[in-house]
C-alpha cells in the first residue's frame, strides 16, 4: 500500500492504456483516485474496476486541449477527494493523431497539434496542481509519462520528441523552483509500450532492436509511476525513470 491515503488525479487518457493500468495500480496502493478522461465511458470503466478491487475512484471527463477543462479537472478532483496529493499525466504520442513524416514535410497546424497533447496540457495541469499545493501547504507529487524521444532521436516524429524534451524541462524546473515546498516532480520515460496505439502503428521488427526482446507492458509504467509518487521517492525529484528494455543504452554494433 505505497500510496495510503495519498489523492490523486490521472489525466489525460486515464480511462485507457498506460492510463488505466496507472489508475488501477493507484487503486491498489490505496490512493483515492479521480480518473480523467475524454471518453466518458472510459472514464467510468476504469473507476469501476478500481471500486471493484475494493478502493475509491471516481470518474471525470474533459479535453486536455482546453484550458478551461483543465482547470475543471483539477478542480473537480480536489472537490470529490476533499485535496489532491499527487498529479499523474499520460497521454500524449504522435501516430495517433498526425502522420509520422520528415521534419520538412511536417505542417504548422500538425506540429501545433502535437504541442497541444504532449506538452501543452501538461503544463497548465500542472500549473493548477501547483496552486493547489501550494494553497494546501502540505506539499504534492507531479509524475508525468513521457518518452525516449525527449533524449534520443525522433525520426519522422519531431514535433513529438521535442515535446517531450520539454516535458523533461519542465519537471527541472519544477524540482528547482519547489523543493522547499514539499513539491516534486519526476518523469517516467517510455520505450516502445504494447499499447492499441503501438500494436498497430510499430513494426514488429522493432522488437528485434530491444535489448529485452519484447515491448513493455502498460503495467510496468504504471508500477514506476506509483514508486515516483510515493514516499519511497520523497528525494527524487526533477529526474527521469527509463522504461526502454535496454534501447537507450544499446550501442550500434551491439
Amino acid at each position: 500500500m505505497q500510496l495510503r491515503a495519498k489523492r490523486a488525479l490521472v489525466i489525460g487518457g486515464g480511462g485507457g492504456g498506460i492510463g488505466r493500468a496507472t489508475t488501477e495500480a493507484f487503486g491498489n496502493e490505496g490512493a483515492a483516485v479521480v480518473v480523467a478522461d475524454l471518453d466518458p465511458r472510459r472514464a467510468e470503466e476504469a473507476a469501476d474496476a478500481v471500486r471493484a478491487a475494493g478502493g475509491t475512484a471516481y470518474p471525470i471527463s474533459g479535453d486536455v486541449r482546453s484550458a478551461t477543462d483543465i482547470e475543471a479537472m483539477v478542480a473537480g478532483a480536489v472537490e470529490k477527494l476533499g485535496g489532491l496529493d499527487v498529479l499523474v499525466t499520460v497521454v500524449g504520442g504522435q501516430v495517433a493523431f498526425v502522420p509520422a513524416v520528415k521534419l520538412h514535410e511536417m505542417a504548422d497546424e500538425d506540429w501545433d497539434t502535437i504541442y497541444e497533447v504532449n506538452l501543452r496540457y501538461v503544463a497548465r495541469a500542472v500549473r493548477a496542481a501547483l496552486r493547489v499545493f501550494l494553497d494546501q501547504g502540505t506539499g504534492g507529487t507531479i509524475v508525468s509519462v513521457g518518452s525516449v524521444t525527449g533524449f534520443m532521436a525522433a525520426p519522422e516524429q519531431a514535433a513529438y520528441g521535442v515535446m517531450k524534451a520539454g516535458l523533461l524541462s519542465l519537471a527541472r524546473t519544477v524540482a528547482a523552483e519547489y523543493a522547499r515546498d514539499g513539491i516534486r516532480m519526476n518523469v517516467a520515460a517510455a520505450g516502445a509500450i504494447a499499447t492499441a496505439v503501438a500494436n498497430a502503428t510499430v513494426d514488429a521488427e522493432v522488437v528485434e532492436e530491444i535489448p529485452a526482446g519484447r515491448f513493455g507492458r502498460s503495467e510496468e509504467v504504471a508500477g514506476a509511476v506509483v514508486y515516483l509518487a510515493s514516499d519511497a521517492a520523497s528525494y527524487i525529484t526533477g529526474q527521469q525513470v527509463v522504461l526502454d528494455g535496454g534501447v537507450s543504452v544499446r550501442g550500434p554494433f551491439g
